[in-house]
């Protein structure tokens, strides 16, 4: 396939198993995608993981000096490591000589290099970290935000949360008109604390989302609301248990189904069920989670990512870049900012 001109920089050294997988699944998205890879981090422990006969084409490595470890104090390592593997590809964002950015690497790390060197979109107050979650309707996913960027939220951060999922969700996702949830403890308007009452409101005013009211836990994955919008201390809870939930199904499913004879057969038979299962459900298929509202395409993986969800969050980012999310929320906020001078 021929380059697409997306051109996506990977921190090559973020993540459990960097820069082994993340190399993997970033030539395989070359190959696929078609587009144009970078690989930033340290140049021979790269090289090394790259097959020999490797077509060369599209395919960039940027040194970086030194990396960001899971146990660094995210603000000061990015402060004093500038030459860090996610500095540097955020830096190639900023240039201009990347489009989009990913990391499975220290997630506070690279929301704070975004911050510090992309910089907020005119109009948002805070960026969330938005994921995608599998509901029980079959290719509807539900995203959710924010899951970990901010602990805290005033009721006006979970508006422009809602604005910028709404948009994502259209245009990435493929929803026509998102229907907007708000995450809280029963469906009447009157449930909630008082930051959950004043944000229904806000989000109930707001004409540029398509709010269809409260969302509680078990509406999640319903496939009733394409976006759910919440605190970050929530969002992330609920992000985890998910995981959690999800890997114990499929463990279940990998213990009992095998037993017996007849569970043998039966589970040659639903093998290509299986997997189909697995995609649903395994965080791991899902990809990466956008981090909504700084002025870049920024992607944030699990530090336990191997190569198919690599593969998976550079497409997601290549999506983005295509459907042109970034020039859109920037669109969205100065009509928003107009509007209310």
């Amino acid at each position: 396939m021929g380059s697409t001109g997306v051109s996506i920089a990977i921190d090559a050294m973020g993540g459990d198993y960097a820069p082994a997988e993340i190399v993997a699944g970033a030539l395989r998205a070359k190959e696929e995608l078609g587009v144009k890879i970078l690989l930033v981090g340290d140049q021979q422990q790269i090289e090394a993981v790259i097959p020999p006969k490797t077509n060369m084409v599209g395919l960039e490595i940027v040194p970086a000096q030194e990396a960001i470890a899971m146990d660094d104090e995210p603000l000061n390592a990015v402060r004093k490591k500038r030459k860090a593997s996610i500095n540097v590809a955020m830096d190639l964002v900023k240039n201009k000589q990347a489009d989009a950015v990913f990391s499975a690497g220290h997630s506070g790390a690279a929301m704070a290099s975004a911050l510090l060197r992309l910089g907020r979109l005119p109009g948002i107050d805070r960026p969330a970290i938005g994921t995608v979650f599998p509901t029980i309707k079959a290719g509807k996913p539900v995203l959710i935000l924010d899951v970990g960027a901010n602990v805290d939220c005033r009721p006006k951060f979970l508006e422009q949360f809602a604005v910028m999922g709404s948009i994502y969700s259209q245009y990435v996702l493929g929803m026509p008109e998102p229907k907007i949830g708000l995450l809280n403890i029963g469906e009447e308007d009157t449930k909630g604390n008082e930051a959950a009452l004043r944000a229904h409101q806000l989000l109930r005013e707001n004409t540029q989302i398509n709010f269809s009211g409260n969302a509680e836990g078990r509406d999640v994955l319903s496939g009733e609301f394409d976006v759910i919008v919440c605190d970050g201390f929530v969002g992330n809870v609920l992000l985890k248990f998910a995981e959690a939930v999800g890997g114990v199904i499929l463990q279940i499913l990998r213990e009992e189904l095998p037993q017996g004879i007849r569970g043998q057969i039966g589970t040659a038979i639903l093998k290509p069920n299986l997997k189909r299962v697995k995609q649903r459900m395994d965080h791991a298929e899902h990809g990466g989670a956008l981090l909504l509202g700084v002025n870049g395409i920024c992607f944030i993986g699990h530090g336990s990512s191997e190569a198919p969800s690599i593969f998976s969050a550079i497409r997601m980012a290549k999506e983005a870049v295509d459907n042109q999310v970034l020039q859109r929320l920037q669109s969205q906020y100065q009509i928003l900012q107009s509007e209310s001078d």
